[in-house]
């Protein structure tokens, strides 16, 4: 991958991702008997690319809306209806067009809108129409989704894991936290997701990450002409107090600014606008994350020298942040936690403590990211390349993801190439999973399948246990060895942290030693109860643990006796394995698969890849009807209703490199 690409290149269209859900509805919404749908949402967050997608490959009449032709009788249908035509007579010329497509319908003149929505009254005409979200559209075309003529879609923001297939694809290798920055800033815009990338990328802003083969931004977000066009909004506000007001809220982060410290008139006017967010507390943020580097780009070297943050300015607050990060981890909840002066740190370029690295790595690699998760373990050793705590998080991130190639094994007795030597932190800061009896408040009410009724949601430490960096580094040597396929080897190794031989599928070995959902997780496996694991792992993707989440769910499949419920189950375990940044564990291994013959297996892998029904029997020496009834046969036990939905139910996410 090279990021010096000609200007030519940057200009190409990105390769369409995601979406698959939204791209089906509106496809089998102009499809059969249907009338159409209207898609809608702001602008730059790709309904255009979405419904051009849909109809690729179909016989479509276009047209689109223009702010300059607004007061020309249909002029979005100039070259499908002559220019003195009535609307009775555009409506018979266009009542044989099996399919229009009408974008920017926000933009149509009045002429047009009322033909399209007489198109929609007729029902003749399969009507695709598009328009932006919070623009004043002609009343005919509001009244197509008030009106019940046709459904509407309002498209919501790509996901952050379909976000990451797209910079994937669109300029590739760019690591987790390079892509959660691009995610946060842009919000969902992709038009301003690609102005950003090329020109981070043309910029040469891009370095490369050590020992890796995926770049990484760090530093100034540039602020781009285009970029300065789309703010010039901020950039205009003169009012009395408003420039003061949001220099103080841009030159503040990452931290709040107390509202009551800033002029109260200006950011009122600010906050109605939609400029500014004041939340419960009091206190002030900008409302949108690009806002705060188009104005300090703009701020002269006195006001910068006078107003800006510095790392020690932001120490206390980062140390909340760990604490709060060690406490949910302590609690066995790892739901999304708010740390924005770690991110600030990491994104400004000023090196994050390598114990804040760690907790981060940590609470990201239980919650199932485990790309983000070897990121910010790399970053932490940056800052102390020998950290002890990094180095595990980094390890197990990795062997989690199937790539034990790219740390050395784990040394000796002890595991001490991982563990020796660590110091500081509590037990729910270092332990490779949360450890009861590490001084946390417990006040949860008693999971189901608790064997203590204490309340714990964590797995119990057993007495006499090793320091907990012993049991960290022991989960290392334990996921190295599993994910080099050494099973027994991996379970020879389980001895501090019985909740590993429970994803490892050997429950028996933490009989007595879990509480809470892990207990109830560990009890349902060792009953082969497909019912009660599927409500283990629910309870666990409640409590944040997705990739736990996943490996339940994906035992359950094989423990449930009941072929739908199995088909369920399955769907589960590789929505939240798709969510879980390649992650490559014993307990997904054969994830689908598992329930069908060595022959279906071969040949739905093949079909799954692309092969027709003839290439295949060629391949493998059948015949063309042979293949077809293995395929048949796979279809019903995997749930499959054709051969496009074996791709997602089969294959679980390229593996990557953590």
């Amino acid at each position: 991958m090279t990021f010096e690409r000609d200007a030519k290149t940057l200009e190409l269209p990105w390769p369409f991702t995601g979406r698959e859900d939204e791209l089906e509805l509106v496809r089998g919404s102009v499809a059969g008997g249907r009338h159409g749908i209207v898609v809608t949402g702001p602008a730059g967050r790709g309904k255009t690319r979405l419904v051009t997608e849909a109809v690729r490959g179909t016989d479509c009449a276009r047209v689109a809306g223009t702010p300059g032709t607004r007061g020309l009788p249909f002029a979005a249908f100039a070259h499908l209806v002559p220019e003195t035509a009535s609307l009775h007579r555009a409506v018979q010329l266009l009542s044989g067009v099996r399919l229009l497509l009408v974008d920017d319908a926000h933009l149509l003149d009045d002429a047009s809108a009322a033909l399209v929505h007489q198109l929609a009254v007729h029902g003749r005409t399969r009507l695709l129409v598009v328009a932006t979200d919070g623009a004043r559209a002609p009343g005919a075309i509001s009244r197509l989704w008030t009106g019940e003529l046709l459904p509407r879609l309002a498209l919501e923001p790509l996901p952050r894991e379909e976000t990451a297939q797209l910079l994937a694809a669109g300029v590739g290798g760019l690591e987790a936290l390079t892509v959660n920055r691009l995610y946060r800033m842009c919000r969902g815009d992709l038009r301003l997701l690609r102005e950003l990338v090329d020109a981070v990328c043309e910029q040469g802003l891009p370095a490369r990450v050590p020992d890796s083969t995926e770049w990484e931004w760090r530093g100034p977000v540039p602020v781009t002409a285009t970029v300065r066009e789309r703010t010039a909004h901020l950039l205009d506000r003169t009012g009395p107090g408003e420039r003061g007001t949001l220099d103080r809220l841009a030159f503040g982060e990452p931290l709040p600014v107390d509202a009551g410290t800033l002029d109260l008139d200006a950011l009122e006017r600010l906050e109605a606008d939609g400029l500014v967010h004041v939340d419960e507390q009091g206190t002030a943020r900008l409302a949108h994350p690009l806002h705060a580097p188009v104005l300090r780009s703009a701020a002269g070297r006195l006001k910068t020298l006078r107003l800006a943050r510095t790392p020690a300015d932001c120490a206390a607050a980062l140390e909340t942040e760990t604490a709060a990060l060690a406490r949910a981890i302590g609690e066995a909840d790892v739901r999304a936690v708010s740390a924005p002066v770690g991110e600030w740190l990491l994104d400004e370029g000023a090196g994050v403590p390598a114990r804040h690295a760690a907790v981060r790595a940590r609470f990201a690699r239980l919650r199932g990211e485990l790309r983000e998760a070897a990121a910010w373990a790399r970053e932490g050793m940056r800052a102390a390349a020998d950290d002890p705590a990094c180095r595990v998080e980094l390890a197990l991130a990795v062997a989690q993801s199937g790539h034990p190639e790219l740390v050395a094994p784990p040394a000796g007795p002890g595991v001490d190439r991982f563990a020796a030597g660590a110091s500081g932190g509590s037990d729910a800061e270092t332990s490779a999973v949360p450890l009861s009896g590490s001084g946390t408040d417990r006040s949860a009410e008693p999971s189901p399948g608790s064997r203590t009724g204490r309340g714990d949601a964590t797995p119990a430490r057993p007495s006499g246990a090793a320091d907990s960096r012993e049991v960290a580094g022991g989960s290392a040597l334990t996921w190295w060895a599993a994910a080099r396929g050494d099973l027994d080897a991996a379970l020879g190794t389980v001895g501090e942290d019985p909740y590993d031989a429970v994803r490892l599928g050997a429950p028996e070995r933490a009989v007595g030693r879990l509480t809470g959902v892990f207990a109830a997780h560990a009890e349902a496996l060792a009953h082969d109860d497909g019912p009660a694991l599927d409500r283990a792992a629910q309870a666990l993707e409640e409590r944040g643990f997705l990739l736990f989440a996943a490996e339940a769910y994906a035992q359950a499949v094989r423990s449930h006796r009941d072929p739908g419920a199995a088909r369920t189950s399955r769907t589960r375990a590789v929505a939240l394995a798709r969510r879980c940044q390649g992650a490559r564990t014993p307990a997904l291994a054969g994830l689908v698969l598992g329930e069908l013959t060595v022959r279906q297996r071969q040949i739905v892998t093949l079909a799954a890849a692309g092969l027709s029904n003839r290439q295949i029997a060629e391949k493998l020496t059948l015949s063309i009807r042979t293949v077809g009834n293995h395929l048949y046969s796979a279809y019903a036990r995997l749930g499959a209703s054709d051969r496009d939905a074996l791709p997602c139910l089969v294959e679980l996410p390229e593996a990557q490199p953590a």
